[in-house]
Formats: C-alpha cells, sequence, structure tokens
C-alpha cells in the first residue's frame, strides 16, 4: 500500500535490462571499530559473523574474555565456526586443530611435533567489550590505537536505555543517509513524526570535521506527529542535531522543550554491499514516565524502521538493476553528500590531520 507502484516498476524493469550487479560500493574501512554482536550472544559455543565481507568467528577463552579469528582453518578452509570451544580453544570441527584468542595453533591431534608454526596459525582481530557489546578491530593482526564509539548517558541517572538489533539489504552509505534524513520523513512516516501538510522554515546549519560531519536545525518547533506530540504533550522548540561518526556510527539529538532529551544513536555493521546491520542504542530523558512511553513508541518506532526497510531495498534493486548508482541531488539532501566524501577519504587515507571544521554550510529549508 506504500508503493502502488512497485508491481507495474518490477514487470517494466524485468524486460531488456542488465542482469544484476553490485549495488552501492562498499567502503573497506579495516582501521576502525565494528560491532559483531551483544555481549549476551557470546556464550560457550563460537559465534559466526561477517563484517566488510569478511568471515570472523567469536568465542570465549578460558578467562571469559572475548577473542576474534577469521573464519577459515589454516589447514583444509573449514570456517572454524563449524567446531566448538574447548577449555577456551577454538577447535576445528574437521580434524581437531585448536586456535587459542591470538589465532596460535595449540594443538594437532596424532601429530607429535610442534603444532604452533607460522603457517599453521589462524589470523586473529584485536576485540573489545564494553557497553554490552562486542566491538571488532577489522585490520587483522594489528593492536588499535583508538577505543570504540561510547552510546552516550548510558549510565546517566534518569535516562532509559533501549536496543534493538536492526538490519536492511542496503549500503552502510544508504543506510546512514536515510537515517538522517529529514525530508522522507513527512512524506514515508507522514503523521508518525512529520506531516506533508504541516511545513515551517527552518536553518541547517552542517559542519564536517576531520572524522565526522553535523547538521544542526535551528528555529524548528515541534512536529506534529503522534510521536513528538506523546514525548512532549506542551510543545517546545526542537533542539535538533544530526551526526554521523566514521566509519560507520549515525547518531540524532533532540531536546524538545525543556522536558525532553533524546539521543538516537545507531552502530552500523556493513556485512556486504547490500546488507548492513544496525545496533540502535536510545537513551531518553523524558518528562513523561518511560516505563508509560515504551509501550507506544517501541511500536511506532519499528514501524517507521519497517518502513525504511522497505524503501531501502526497494532502493537496493533499482541500483542493481542498473548497474550503478545515479544520484541527483538538491541543497536540502544535506548529509548524505557529506558521508560519502567522509567514507571516501578515510578509505583513501586522505582525511586531513587537523581535528578544525573542514567546510561549513547554512541553508534554509521546509519541513
Amino acid at each position: 500500500t506504500l508503493f502502488p507502484y512497485t508491481t507495474l516498476f518490477r514487470s517494466a524493469m524485468s524486460a531488456n535490462t542488465p542482469p544484476p550487479s553490485a549495488a552501492s560500493p562498499m567502503y573497506r574501512l579495516h582501521p576502525y571499530w565494528y560491532i559483531a554482536c551483544r555481549s549476551s550472544e557470546l556464550r560457550a559455543e563460537p559465534v559466526a559473523r561477517t563484517i566488510l565481507g569478511i568471515p570472523l568467528v567469536l568465542f570465549r577463552d578460558e578467562t571469559g574474555s572475548a577473542k576474534a579469528l577469521v573464519d577459515r582453518c589454516p589447514h583444509r578452509n573449514v570456517p572454524l565456526s563449524f567446531g566448538k570451544v574447548s577449555d577456551g580453544k577454538l577447535v576445528c570441527g574437521y580434524h581437531g586443530w585448536a586456535f587459542d584468542g591470538e589465532g596460535a595453533c595449540r594443538d594437532v591431534p596424532g601429530f607429535t611435533g610442534e603444532p604452533n608454526h607460522r603457517t599453521r596459525c589462524a589470523s586473529s582481530h584485536a576485540i573489545v567489550e564494553q557497553q554490552g557489546y562486542i566491538w571488532v578491530f577489522m585490520s587483522a593482526g594489528v593492536t588499535p590505537e583508538s577505543k570504540p564509539f561510547e552510546f552516550p548517558h548510558m549510565d546517566t541517572k534518569g535516562y532509559t536505555v533501549v536496543r534493538r538489533d536492526l538490519e536492511a539489504e542496503c549500503s552502510l552509505h544508504a543506510m546512514a543517509e536515510n537515517a538522517l534524513d529529514v525530508p522522507h520523513t513527512a512524506f514515508l512516516h507522514g503523521g508518525l513524526f512529520r506531516s506533508e501538510s504541516v511545513r515551517n522554515p527552518i536553518q541547517a546549519v552542517i559542519q564536517r570535521f576531520r572524522d565526522h560531519v553535523e547538521a544542526e536545525y535551528i528555529g524548528e518547533p515541534r512536529p506534529t506527529g503522534i510521536a513528538a506530540r506523546l514525548l512532549s504533550p506542551s510543545g517546545g522548540v526542537v533542539t535538533h542535531f544530526d551526526r554521523f561518526f566514521l566509519p560507520s556510527i549515525i547518531q540524532v539529538e533532540y531536546r524538545i522543550g525543556d522536558e525532553n532529551h533524546i539521543v538516537l544513536n545507531g552502530a552500523c555493521t556493513p556485512v556486504s554491499e547490500t546488507h548492513t546491520r544496525m545496533f540502535a542504542v536510545v537513551t531518553a530523558n523524558t518528562r513523561v514516565p518511560a516505563w508509560l512511553l515504551k509501550p507506544i513508541l517501541l511500536p511506532i518506532g519499528l514501524h517507521i524502521f519497517g518502513q525504511d526497510q522497505v524503501v531501502l531495498r526497494l532502493q537496493t534493486q533499482t541500483i542493481q538493476t542498473f548497474g550503478e548508482e545515479d544520484f541527483a541531488s538538491t541543497e536540502i539532501d544535506l548529509l548524505g553528500r557529506h558521508i560519502q566524501r567522509l567514507l571516501r577519504l578515510a578509505e583513501a587515507g586522505q582525511l586531513p590531520d587537523s581535528d578544525e571544521v573542514v567546510a561549513t554550510r547554512d541553508i534554509t529549508m521546509m519541513v
């Protein structure tokens, strides 16, 4: 019902079109941290995950510390996730080779020599467990100097924390742009947060820094949708920031009147060119008690993301059909091009050295 043209569009496109090819490029930003899974998911058995197209296997060693190896046994190339964890070692399910958390081979059943030869080692990745998530540094064998992103207010008194793990058939860039795109909310999500029929002029100030970009919306009244009315019954002016941090963090921050402070964070993990997971963390301090709001707002939020999943899947399918991206933009497409530029510069190793503002733009738009 959202897209009555979908069936006609697909049938018209199916004839005389080139075979599907890759959609949006997957920027291969390896020297960065990405969430692999929640801490609670990693228990006694190994867990398989794919990040940036690279299969990984996660497990806990004898001390309970999380470890990550490339999911490929160096012996006969069977996935190590096919095996088991025994005495803190990851044991291949094919021949029983056992590996420690750094990838060193510690046992070859039936072999009387020294098992730990460099040719028998599995590639390992640095790992950090924080705030209930397991982060993997995607440059193998590297000791990182940086730390993973920290979600704000998770331990701040008065703030409620809501977590959800989501995914969509799209590139990292597409997911990030969609999450931080204001204009589509009045159409795709009309009535839930903003409305197509009610428009107000606001000022948007965009600033790009070395490793992130931020849009501040000035003069925005409380949106007219049901979600905003529930959050701030008495109205008020909105303080609104949208942010993207390399390599894959999206953040939306709202202060509505003097009553509410809400920060929506999404740590996006690119599985492949057309598959992205988002580990969403919402921290909120609201006038209306959170226990009362959560049963109402959570289904609305999941419904909104479900609508986004539909349009992101359609976007990916269309790009695959034509074999390339071909975007036309206006000034109110605020952050998509900045996000893409940051991704390209980071992939090429050309980020500026300074943390000062790289570029600033100020526009007026109707929302």
